[in-house]
């Protein structure tokens, strides 16, 4: 008898516990959603009203997996490029194509996409890196470079370990290039969690950022530019082609190689 009780005490415990829903690293489901939506509310009209998004290929997002979509793309800002791409996925969620126009989205945003985002950037003081944190970010330490300077150091091995939580539960945006930088190499590490991972990945070319913005993409440095996030069509890579195979189409996929810059010029 007593040891039903207690078995009654501790299932209803659980189902206590159940009613506050987190994500894979812990962060309170329903505070991620009031997180994502005060993001977007406050950006929108940095995106749509000062300067303008003009989206393409969201077509491709409608019917894609709930988890293990990984998005590569190109880096021109820290944050603007991210809360840009989360603003589309939550108008898709809400089946507008191609438009960030109607911003009901904002009323129940998507929670489940995750970006990867360089550890010493998201543990920057202030609030917004950690409400951005907090939003998604998967953090890794850059073993190539820390705090603007050129380092050589071991490889974060818990990174695949966190990204692959992610993909599990949801999509993951990754920038290949691992900087701002334009034109800048792909790493290979991209190309490792691809390779190993399997997931379904989708090619995604920004850009006005760099143009529009500072650095960081949290001040303003040209009003009135056109913003552009082209998605290609999904990508899947075979397990036999080879480290650097899966790098030159990275490169080719989100139009960053140096070749391709070169003979623009």
């Amino acid at each position: 008898m007593e040891k039903s009780i207690k078995e009654a005490e501790k299932k209803k415990k659980d189902n206590k516990l159940q009613l506050i829903k987190k994500d894979p690293f812990g962060n309170i489901l329903i505070l991620k959603r009031l997180l994502i939506s005060f993001l977007a509310t406050v950006t929108y009209g940095r995106l749509n009203i000062v300067n303008k998004l003009k989206i393409e290929g969201t077509e491709y997002l409608k019917d894609l997996p709930r988890s293990n979509v990984m998005f590569i793309s190109n880096h021109q800002t820290y944050y603007a490029d991210v809360i840009a791409l989360y603003h589309i996925f939550c108008s898709v969620k809400w089946r507008f194509r191609n438009s960030i126009n109607l911003p009901v989205y904002m009323l129940i945003p998507r929670v489940n996409t995750y970006y990867v985002a360089a550890e010493e950037t998201m543990k920057e003081s202030g609030l917004l890196p950690k409400i951005f944190s907090y939003a998604g970010a998967v953090t890794v330490r850059r073993s190539w470079r820390s705090r603007g300077e050129n380092v050589q150091r071991g490889a974060d091995t818990s990174a695949p370990r966190k990204i692959k939580k992610a993909l599990e539960h949801g999509w993951v945006v990754n920038f290949p290039q691992g900087t701002t930088s334009p034109f800048a190499p792909v790493r290979k590490g991209t190309a490792h969690l691809i390779k190993e991972f399997q997931p379904l990945v989708v090619p995604v070319v920004i850009d006005g950022f760099r143009r529009a913005f500072d650095k960081k993409g949290l001040f303003f440095k040209k009003r009135g530019t056109i913003l552009s996030v082209k998605f290609k069509a999904p990508m899947v890579f075979s397990g036999d082609e080879s480290v650097d195979e899966i790098m030159s189409k990275i490169r080719g996929a989100i139009e960053q190689d140096p070749a391709t810059k070169q003979s623009e010029a």
